[in-house]
């Protein structure tokens, strides 16, 4: 699944494939606007993305169907 970062005062977005449901992807976001310091996901070769919760502009979570 693809999830895209848009970090403040960031030109790009950051974007993780990652092998989380939708569901979890969707509770780590949860979770991070509900406290947490930072937003960590981990993508499909298993390296660690950490993004701090303040600096979080939105995210949008792809679908779990595979691309053609």
């Amino acid at each position: 699944m693809e999830v895209t970062i848009g970090v403040q005062n960031l030109a790009r977005e950051l974007v993780v494939d990652t092998d989380l449901s939708a569901e979890d992807v969707a509770k780590a976001v949860s979770d991070a606007l509900g406290g947490a310091p930072a937003l960590e996901l981990t993508d499909s070769r298993g390296r660690r993305v950490i993004v701090p919760t303040v600096s979080l502009g939105y995210v949008e979570i792809g679908t779990e169907e595979q691309r053609r």
